[in-house]
């Protein structure tokens, strides 16, 4: 069968990310479309015909995208961005009335009834898609048999409920990078003109944060070897910078030595995220030397009531202790923090702002609490909620005492209180002079922060 992957074009000229926890509207960073290219790697291997369109990489409108003759389209679609990305579909049935049309979304996979009464698909994707995506491929006549995917019979709307014991990540292999047209389109954050792209080492996530999405789902890893080759291949593709998309990095301590080890001889930077109960200095050293040059943690609250009540299951010791350990190695820090999650109220949030005041990591973001489906907190809030503005830039409802105007005016206080202190600057300024190759991405990552500041009034995080 002739496939065609689809990542949509960018709203108004603003990318998006479209990739598993990671749904979201991103101003500043354009990144491959990596599960479709997982996706286009599993198609080829059962020998079909598969196209990749990257429209968010390439910046292509709907129009530029040539659907003609093609039996299936599959593509990524998040809550914020619903309506804009379903105009593929109706773009796709006039070309092909006999096509198929698979949508996935992460994020609202545990709403496939209303996604399958609203959108015009044919199956939507509910499971793990490595996992689906060959079993639908290998037995396409018979949907019944399918676990992971919502379908469509005769105008009545089915679902194959999933059951979730994990997968061999190796076999799945390297990705189709050769479906790109090439590397040039992609950044991160601060855009330094290296050649950046994405990978996965693990998926999923044992820990139990009621917040979050991925929270206590089953862990997946790719054995070091095949890391590691990836890695190589992308090198070969002129990748400079590489982002590890692990929900946690550094779960495996044993598995990330040997993987820093392997990676000392490949003269290759990156990032990854993880939580700071889970490093040490003896571990950070050794990523520092293998081309860590920073680090994601999520850190929530500088409030340690609130980190209990989200069952975040860190203490703000942990958290000043992984932060001074990154400054000593010189690995820089980007700390994510939410405001208004239950239990918030002035007092907390004060708290949390001070924290990170004197924390100074070397960037942090402060996202606003959203009950996203398949967490405790939309079990409670559901009822309260469009699903199609989930989206952490902005507050749907109060789900603590705090009012929508209150928690928006903590955020803008947070971001003023970090970015506008003088030790603040000093710090950073004294790392880019230690770190001299940091200086070009440290200027514009400067500028981003006083755009954010001054043009969006810190209304956007990303």
């Amino acid at each position: 069968m002739k496939i065609l992957l689809v990542n949509p074009p960018r709203v108004n000229g603003i990318p998006i990310i479209r990739e598993e926890r990671c749904e979201i509207i991103e101003r500043n960073s354009i990144i491959p479309p990596y599960s479709l290219l997982q996706i286009g790697k599993i198609l080829i291997e059962l020998k079909h015909d598969v196209t990749l369109i990257d429209a968010n990489g390439e910046n292509l409108r709907f129009k530029d995208i040539k659907l003609d003759g093609y039996n299936i389209l599959i593509f990524r679609f998040t809550p914020t961005t619903f309506d804009h990305d379903l105009k593929i579909t109706n773009r796709f049935r006039k070309k092909n009335p006999e096509g198929i049309i698979i949508g996935i979304c992460f994020t609202l996979k545990t709403l496939w009834k209303e996604i399958m009464k609203e959108a015009d698909l044919d199956i939507f994707i509910t499971g793990d898609y490595e996992v689906v995506i060959k079993d639908l491929f290998t037995n396409f006549q018979n949907y019944s048999n399918i676990k992971g995917i919502a379908y469509k019979k005769n105008k009545k709307i089915f679902h194959n409920e999933y059951i979730r014991n994990g997968f061999d990540y190796d076999s799945l292999g390297i990705p189709a990078y050769n479906l790109l047209k090439n590397f040039n389109f992609y950044k991160i954050n601060a855009n330094t003109n290296e050649i950046f792209s994405i990978i996965y080492t693990s998926k999923g996530c044992p820990y139990k944060c009621n917040f979050c999405n991925v929270a206590n789902t089953h862990l997946k890893t790719k054995s070091v070897d095949l890391v590691i080759n990836e890695i190589k291949v992308l090198k070969d593709y002129g990748v400079q910078l590489i982002s590890f998309f692990d929900e946690t990095f550094t779960l495996d301590r044993k598995r990330v030595l040997e993987i820093c080890n392997n990676l000392k001889y490949l003269n290759i930077k990156w990032y990854c995220n993880t939580r700071v109960n889970l490093i040490d200095y003896e571990l950070l050293n050794e990523m520092k030397r293998a081309g860590c040059a920073g680090i994601s943690f999520g850190c929530e609250s500088g409030s340690q009531k609130i980190l209990d009540i989200c069952n975040k299951g860190i203490n703000l010791k942990d958290i000043e202790k992984a932060i001074n350990f990154c400054k000593i190695i010189g690995i820089k820090t980007y700390c994510a923090f939410i405001f208004g999650l239950p239990g918030e109220n002035k007092n907390t949030a004060n708290e949390t702002i001070k924290f990170v005041k004197k924390l100074k990591p070397n960037s942090a973001q402060f996202n606003i609490a959203v009950p996203y489906p398949g967490t405790k907190l939309y079990e409670k809030y559901s009822r309260d909620i469009n699903w199609k503005k989930l989206y952490q830039d902005e507050a749907l409802i109060s789900l603590c005492e705090l009012s929508i105007k209150e928690l928006n005016k903590i955020r803008k206080k947070a971001y003023r209180n970090l970015y506008f202190n003088p030790f603040w600057l000093y710090n950073n300024l004294l790392f880019i002079i230690k770190n001299p190759y940091e200086t070009k991405l440290g200027i514009n990552y400067f500028l981003k922060i006083m755009k954010n500041y001054f043009f969006y009034r810190m209304e956007k995080a990303h």
